[in-house]
């Protein structure tokens, strides 16, 4: 440990030091009298008040963007996405005019929103205060909105990027019951997570969706995180609840293929239910095939009932004899996609899925029985928490 020193910090140190320390990006704009629209980028934005609802930024003195916004009495702060970067550069420059390539709207100020940001806060301006080479400056919030669930931007040590939280949780408030698995499972899911390398996800059924809401593990795929993405309640999802779930369950997951009038692909679809029981787990082949799929059915607006689109039904269909629950043959390699397993509730229905993403782009069979045989260890470790919190009371 190095010893305190006293007298004048160095500039150049207290950068250093303060750049340990991520800070997330945002551009804050405004609209002069004359409709002509004005920002600049920040590192500094945050939350000050909850009542009154209060934000604030910090703004260098020499800034020639903040008297223009100052005399416009009002701002939008615009927090930037992880892939906005170009963005925030534009808006740290002197560009003339810095709105020139972008799309954007007007917030209830008249204050600029810029496209694809992450959050927008609009604010009128309270008071600024002094401090040192810079100004502390205060809004009083009028709106503000959450747009979308990409990751933010973030400045860390002198460079842009973005963060991948290790584990997450979707809060929403159809999901309020459900949510109350995810604290006595999440030791499991970190374990499982931790000792293999991949993510852990975590998925509830409610009503006829599929809903991802607790992650463990790193990100993977590109994918910033899939909790809170809701899917219909059909092959090739949610494998787990319909191979352990009631008669009705099993109906209301097949009747989404149309097999009304088809008894014989029923029953080789009830017998691929019977091998997953079985065996205890399902596993899906096919990675890149599937990234498709999860784009379209990710398109499909939630809670619309999911109805029939022609192209998304060819996909599945392509995509089913990767679900078809084949024995593995030893020695051969497999491009897996997912493995999952049931956690049980204290009633022995399956109340939770747990799926394993990020594994290896090929796999032998013996590995992929080494990946499944821990999931289902961590699956029935969760299922044990969930029978002794419930014995708690």
């Amino acid at each position: 440990m190095t010893e305190p020193k006293s007298g004048p910090i160095d500039s150049s140190v207290f950068r250093e030091v303060l750049g340990q320390y991520p800070t997330g990006v945002s551009v804050v704009t405004a609209a002069q009298p004359e409709g002509k629209a004005v920002g600049l980028a920040v590192g500094s934005f945050t939350s000050v008040s909850l009542d009154p609802p209060l934000v604030a930024f910090i703004v260098d003195r020499a800034s020639s963007t903040w008297p223009k916004i100052q005399a416009t009495g009002a701002f939008c702060a615009n927090v930037l996405g992880a892939d906005q970067e170009h963005i925030c550069r534009v808006f740290a420059s002197k560009a003339a005019d810095k709105f020139a390539d972008l799309e954007w709207s007007r917030a209830e100020s008249g204050s600029p929103i810029l496209d694809g940001a992450v959050a927008w806060i609009d604010c009128e301006v309270q008071t600024v205060h002094e401090a040192g080479d810079h100004f502390i400056v205060i809004g009083e919030v009028l709106n503000l909105e959450a747009v979308g669930p990409k990751l933010p931007l973030l400045f860390f040590r002198g460079g842009y990027g973005s963060f991948s939280p290790s584990s997450s949780i979707a809060v929403e408030e159809d999901l309020l019951e459900q949510l109350r698995l995810v604290d006595p499972i999440r030791p499991a899911m970190e374990a499982i997570a931790s000792d293999l390398d991949v993510e852990c996800n975590g998925a509830v059924l409610v009503g006829d969706e599929f809903i991802h809401i607790a992650r463990a593990g790193r990100s993977v795929e590109g994918v910033p995180t899939r909790v809170g993405r809701r899917l219909p309640f059909r092959p090739p999802i949610g494998f787990t609840f319909a191979s352990w779930g009631s008669p009705a369950t099993v109906e209301r997951w097949l009747c989404r293929l149309g097999l009304a009038d088809d008894p014989d692909e029923r029953r080789s679809w009830e017998r691929v239910l019977a091998r997953v029981r079985q065996r205890g787990y399902s596993v899906g082949l096919g990675k890149e095939s599937h990234e498709a799929l999860w784009a379209r059915l990710t398109s499909v607006p939630t809670r619309a009932g999911y109805g029939p689109d022609p192209d998304t039904e060819r996909m599945v269909h392509a995509l089913l004899a990767g679900y078809d629950q084949r024995d593995l043959a030893p020695g051969t390699d497999y491009d897996v996609r997912t493995i999952a397993a049931p956690v049980f509730g204290p009633e022995g229905h399956a109340v939770v899925q747990l799926t394993l993403y990020g594994l290896p782009p090929k796999c032998s069979a013996d590995r992929i029985e080494h990946f499944a045989k821990r999931l289902l260890a961590g699956a029935e470790d969760a299922s044990l928490a969930l029978a002794a919190r419930d014995a708690m009371g």
